[in-house]
């Protein structure tokens, strides 16, 4: 039996696994969700090279939580991976508070500290955590590690965590976190295997999805980056609206009048690129559209990303690279076009060609800064911390 470790990304309607062989060095079998949790519930299964390994509806009455998604996923692992053991089970948690800076092994009092900080990210934390209960049941001897979006950014200075309130607020947690440090991470170790000079310099990494953030890494820990106390901050994202004058909130609350249910449903499934075109949040449908308003939600966003590479590049005092990664900045090869124009003030020149075709360096040779176009790999990061950690524990 080969050693592997499971990982899983459980949401509201999906949970994303991949199944790792975790022997001398980690490495994939295959990756893959389940969607459609409570409707119309469908598995997805990838080999490492691309290929449809599975793919089937399931029955919707079978598959009615992450639980019962786990038990499906159980069954095709037994199929896909017969050799397999699972050795250990790494989640993806997106809020690990000012407590949790690396990955560690759950037990009772870690989950119910992690379940303390849900109304920081209500859109993903009880998800995970359901996740991790539902794998529990399913793996009843076997650890489960957590990995945490924030505690890439437990680097950060003072100046970049802290908000200008009364002292007490910060110490009490109030404070800027930044999120989807699990895809950081990945993107700096794999700038240390093609491009090592830009790796250790200063770079700004834009991770552009249905969530978006953006990251400022020297010499490849955290400085700066634009989500900060919740996963609705810095640039607009799919439904989520991101930076928002706290004033809105006090109108919202006192004028209006909107209860704090209404105006977090608002800001967190109804607003960013949804919110703005009145059409979708997918960016696919937006840039097929002729919608006039699609077209202004489009042109928002990407303001907002090239002012705040501007910020970025202000926070390294200078960048050496930019890197584009996530579904959107791996995929869409016109908004990374028109981020990066007239951005030669900066260093910034893109290749047309090399952009279209998604190329790793989509820069011209003679572009000061280099662009990057770096797809993501969450599920290998936690799969690499799981496996390390079940080492130093003798596991």
């Amino acid at each position: 039996m080969s050693r592997a470790i499971l990982t899983l990304n459980a949401g509201s309607s999906s949970v994303k696994f991949a199944l790792f062989v975790a022997d001398k060095s980690v490495a994939p079998l295959f990756k893959g969700q389940v969607d459609g949790i409570g409707a119309d519930a469908r598995l997805k299964v990838k080999r490492p090279d691309g290929s449809t390994a599975e793919e089937r509806d399931l029955d919707e009455a079978r598959i009615r939580d992450p639980s019962d998604a786990l038990t499906a996923i159980l069954g095709m692992i037994d199929d896909l991976a017969p050799d397999a053991h699972v050795a250990g089970v790494g989640h993806r948690i997106v809020h690990g508070g000012v407590d949790f800076d690396g990955p560690v092994v759950l037990d009772e009092d870690t989950i119910d500290a992690l379940a303390r900080l849900s109304p920081f990210a209500p859109l993903h934390q009880p998800h995970n955590l359901a996740g991790i209960r539902a794998a529990q049941r399913a793996f009843p001897d076997t650890p489960q590690i957590g990995c945490f979006d924030t505690a890439f950014h437990r680097s950060h200075p003072w100046v970049n965590d802290t908000f200008a309130l009364p002292r007490e607020l910060y110490d009490q947690g109030v404070r800027r976190f930044g999120f989807h440090g699990l895809s950081y991470e990945y993107v700096c170790e794999k700038m240390s295997e093609i491009a090592p000079f830009h790796r250790d310099g200063g770079v700004v990494v834009c991770h552009l999805g249905n969530g978006s953030s953006m990251c400022a890494i020297r010499g490849g820990h955290s400085v700066g980056s634009t989500m900060g106390f919740s996963a609705l901050d810095g640039l607009p994202m799919g439904t989520r609206c991101g930076q928002l004058d706290p004033g809105v909130l006090l109108y919202l609350m006192n004028q209006v009048p909107m209860s704090p249910e209404e105006i977090e449903n608002m800001l967190y499934r109804e607003s960013g690129l949804k919110g703005l075109s009145g059409l979708s949040h997918d960016m696919r449908v937006l840039l097929a559209s002729d919608s006039h308003h699609a077209k202004q939600a489009i042109d928002y966003f990407v303001f907002r990303i090239r002012r705040e590479i501007g910020a970025m590049a202000a926070v390294l005092g200078g960048i050496d690279g930019l890197v584009f990664t996530g579904g959107i900045g791996e995929n869409a090869d016109t908004i990374r076009e028109r981020i990066c124009d007239d951005m030669d003030w900066l260093g910034i020149e893109l290749d047309e060609d090399r952009n279209r075709k998604n190329a790793q360096v989509s820069s011209t040779d003679r572009s000061r800064v280099r662009v990057f176009v770096i797809p993501t790999n969450e599920e290998l990061m936690i799969a690499k911390h799981a496996s390390s950690l079940l080492e130093r524990e003798g596991r």
